[in-house]
């Protein structure tokens, strides 16, 4: 599988995530995305023993979009605190069902992860173990009973995205996890991670990469401006 490059420099490297491949290795046995870039930086790089790549952010296994990785432990450490610390801003693009009453607004709700079921759901503020989740939202468009919205995280819950706008009541196309009265079975997620801007951990400059979904049903219901190529600012 090619794994589209959106920015490489001596300390990091943004790649475009393909839909539907974990991260990084897990139960199901399937390639993972952090193996192959390792597999990529060692031939390209001829580089002797293992590669070091760290891992400092996810997107769920259906989520195509723009990841960052570090090349160098110096990068990681600096990029985990900078996610610690919300100070990365994180923008993803999602076709939901439905239109939302307001067309921005902020969603505020406490999840609670179920390991077992690998499902999050929405529970009270003193739930043991409840996590707080935060996120805005814009519609961009509305047309044949979809909105595009544009989503800025303000946390990094599990299936944070996913779950608040199915609570909002307008769940995401083509999850079954979490809208599965209007999604059927084999329909691709329309969620994907749009761009990524944030403080270069070493050169401290301003960094901002996008990647856009794949124009095809239901994003080609849309004619926003978000929805083109990718550009690195």
């Amino acid at each position: 599988m090619i794994i589209s490059i959106l920015l490489e420099d001596n300390h990091l490297l943004l790649v475009e995530k393909p839909i539907n491949i974990p991260v990084q290795a897990d139960s199901s046995g399937d390639a993972d995305l952090l193996t192959m870039l390792k597999a990529d930086l060692k031939i390209r790089y001829s580089k002797p023993g293992k590669v070091y790549l760290g891992l400092v952010h996810r997107l769920d296994r259906p989520v195509g979009g723009v990841m960052v990785f570090a090349k160098t432990s110096k990068a990681a450490s600096r990029l985990a605190d900078m996610f610690r610390r919300h100070v990365i801003e994180r923008n993803y693009l999602a076709v939901v069902h439905g239109k939302p009453n307001k067309k921005r607004g902020q969603l505020v709700h406490y999840l609670h992860k179920d390991n077992r079921m690998n499902k999050v759901s929405v529970v009270s503020p003193n739930y043991p173990k409840a996590k707080k989740a935060v996120l805005d939202y814009e519609v961009l468009e509305s047309k044949k009973g979809f909105s595009l919205l544009s989503v800025n995280l303000h946390t990094g819950r599990p299936h944070q995205i996913r779950v608040q706008l199915s609570a909002m009541g307008n769940p995401i196309f083509g999850d079954q996890k979490y809208g599965e009265k209007l999604n059927k079975t084999g329909q691709q997620l329309a969620l994907w991670a749009h761009s990524i801007s944030f403080e270069h951990p070493v050169k401290k400059e301003p960094l901002t990469v996008c990647s856009f979904p794949p124009y095809n049903y239901p994003w080609d219901l849309m004619k926003d401006p978000y929805l083109k190529e990718p550009v690195i600012t």
